[in-house]
This record gives C-alpha cells, structure tokens and sequence, in this order.
C-alpha cells in the first residue's frame, strides 16, 4: 500500500487548483451616502423671508400707521381674518403630517384645537376674574373653590406648556393603543370621530368646570396687558404668523429627514416596512403625537383673536373641514394646506356675507371637483394645466398623421 504524497503540497495544490477555477473577486465599489438636501432651496428660502416680512412688518405698518381712509389701510375686520386663517393653516399643515405624509386620516382633530384653546381660555378667565377670585361663571353655579384642573391655570408659563403637554398626553394615550391593535383605514377615522364627538359632549357639562355650553368668553387682558386693543391684535397676527413658518420649517425638517422617508414608507406599504426591519408603531405614534401638539398651539392662538371658547370646536365638523382645507390645497405638499387654509376660509368669509345659504353647498362642491378633477390640489394644478396641454398638442400632432395615413 502506497502512502499519498506530503499532505501540505496536496493542500497547496487544491488551493492552486481552486483559485484558477475561481479568479480573484473584484475590488469593491466604493459606497457614497447622498448629499445632504439643504431644508429649503435659495427661492424657498427668499418666500419663507418675504413671508416672514410680511407678516411681522408690512401687515402692522398697513393696519397701525396707514390711514382709515386709504385704500392700503387694513382693517381691523381683515386683520383677524388673516390670524384666525393662519391658526386655520397650523391644523392644516398637522393634518398633512398625518393624512398626506403617514396615510392615517383623522376625524378628530377638532378635538386638539379645542384643548389647547380650552387651556387658554382657563388662563384668560382667571387673569380677567384677578387674584384669588373664581371666575365669573362659577359664581353663577354657586362654586365655592376650584375644580382641580385648574390649579396651574394661574400661570404663563404652566398654562404654555399644558397647551402641548395636554393634547399631546391624550393623543399619545389613545394613538398607542390604536396604532398596537393595528387599527387603521376607516375604522381609525370613525373611532377619532367617536372621541371628539364624546369630548364635546362631555365639555357640554357645567359641573365639569368648563363653562358649559357657553364656554369660556369676556377676556380682558394677557400677562396684564389689554387684549382688545389694536396693538395686542397685531401682535397676536404676528405671533399666530410666527408660529405657522416655525411649523412649516419643522414639519420640513421631519419629512426631509430619515424619520419623514420611513413615514412615507408606511403610508406607502406598511407590511414591508414592517419586513424591512422598522416597527411603524413609534413612527406613526409619534407623528401623531407631534400632529396634535401643533393643533394644541393652533387653538391657543385662536381664542384671544376671536374671544370665546366653547364645546362647539370639537364638532366632527370642524375636523372634516380640516381635511378638507388639506385635500384642496394638495396633500403630501406642506404648502398646500396652507394654500387650501386660505382659499376655503376666504371664500368661506365672503360667501357667509354675499351668499349664506349657498355656502355649505359651495363647499361640498369644491371638496368634490377637487377629488375627480385635481387629485393633487391647488398646489399641483399649474403642472396638471402644463400635462394636459402637452396631451392635446401630442393628440393634435399624431391626428393629421392618422388621417394622412388612413388616405
């Protein structure tokens, strides 16, 4: 019996024999991540800055030092239109966050918007009845004391951090439990109804301790400076202005980011995501929470520019409005809610004075023309115009062909 030859030259051999039949593998390409996209391009950033300038600037030059009289004067009534409108694209633009970014549609917005004014009227009311007093409509139900929710409504400072700790707390605690259970589509549309319809309903109680059916109402002053003087309604303008460009920028922020593509990834396909490797639950959570927060800030710069507060903000049609201002104007766009915010509460301002009867009417109309015939919204209508232009002049161009051919 023959021994084989020295084991380290059979093992060379192969190694030989393997490497001929398996050439060297290739150098790797380099990986390169993407370069960075700045939040906003230069003619982005020159509308957010005349945006800016005209709300802080030009509006209360027009409105403080420009004549009565003059036809650049504006009025007072045009004035709070524009801060009421502006608090109106706060809830649009969170609206988007959730329904155009994250797909999930949500019915009780209102509910937010009332929470964070309900948190302002509390101080208002108790900077109105002065030190130590009850406000006056306890006095009316005979109340010897303070309930206990209003035990930090005394302060500033407490009452503008409640503004977003409240309805963030709410919405966190019922989005953690229906977004667990996977609920979703419509049925989460009818439960956030339910909710908002339950709250408002509940706030329809005088021994709750918010005012009842008439709410809260007769502000007289914020951080003990009058409120409805000229000069605290623009600064209230300016404030609710400021407050809209900060919402957008974050809101861009979020979007551009990691975090803002993963939404989309849900919205788009949520099982995949889900096998990607990323739980949506945080996600869709935490947009949630963020999406009500900023309602909460809407509703509180709402109540000292119109000066009531009552259940009626939490009807389920206040929210439908919301999604309405947002489906107009264009979802998954940012500007377009602010663009749908302004044009159906303009025209809903004009009509209610030329045409009241007509306006709901109106409204449905809108809501139904925009669906079938402009899916993007105002904000895309301009490249649809430009693609069906393109279609007719290709349709125009190929039918003398046709007819060139058929002879």
């Amino acid at each position: 019996m023959t021994r084989d030859a020295n084991p380290l030259q059979s093992a060379a051999s192969a190694a030989s024999a393997a490497s001929a039949a398996h050439p060297a593998a290739r150098p790797a390409t380099p990986f390169t991540l993407p370069a960075r996209v700045p939040l906003l391009s230069r003619a982005g950033w020159a509308a957010f800055f005349a945006a800016l300038i005209l709300v802080c600037a030009v509006a209360p030059v027009l409105n403080l030092l420009v004549p009565a009289d003059s036809a650049w004067n504006l009025s007072d009534y045009l004035l709070g239109l524009l801060g009421k409108i502006m608090c109106y694209a706060i809830c649009a633009l969170a609206m988007d966050l959730i329904w155009g970014y994250t797909g999930i549609l949500s019915l009780g917005h209102g509910l937010f918007f009332a929470l964070g004014g309900y948190v302002m009227g509390m101080y208002l009311m108790r900077e109105a009845a002065g030190p130590g007093a009850l406000p006056a409509f306890m006095g009316f139900l005979d109340w010897k004391e303070l309930p206990w929710h209003w035990a930090l409504s005394d302060s500033f400072v407490a009452t503008v951090l409640l503004i977003f700790a409240v309805p963030g707390a709410i919405a966190g605690v019922f989005g953690y439990f229906a977004f667990r259970s996977r609920i979703k589509g419509v049925y989460f549309s009818i439960i956030t109804q339910a909710l908002t319809y339950a709250a408002m309903l509940l706030f329809f109680r005088n021994e709750t301790g918010f005012g009842g059916n008439n709410g809260f109402t007769g502000f007289k002053s914020v951080l003990g400076l009058p409120l409805n003087t000229q000069a605290m309604q623009v600064l209230l303008l300016a404030l609710s202005g400021l407050a809209l460009l900060g919402c957008y920028l974050l809101s861009r922020w979020l979007i551009r980011s990691k975090y803002g593509r993963v939404l989309q990834a849900v919205r788009d396909a949520e099982s995949r995501t889900m096998f990607c490797g990323y739980d949506p639950l945080p996600y869709k959570l935490s947009v949630w929470v963020i999406s009500a927060m900023m309602c909460g800030l809407a509703g509180a710069l709402y109540v000292p520019q119109v000066g009531i507060i009552n259940p009626s903000e939490m009807s389920v049609g206040n929210s439908i409005e919301m999604a309405v201002w947002t489906a107009v104007g264009g979802r998954a766009s940012l500007v377009g809610p602010i663009i749908g915010a302004f044009a159906v509460n303009g025209g809903k301002s004009w009509l209610t004075v030329a045409a009241p009867e007509y306006w709901l009417y109106v409204l449905g109309a809108l809501f139904i023309v925009v669906t079938l015939f402009m899916p993007g919204g105002l904000i895309r209508l301009p490249g649809q115009i430009r693609e069906w232009s393109a279609r007719r002049r290709a349709q125009a161009g190929t039918s003398p062909a046709l007819q060139g051919a058929q002879a």
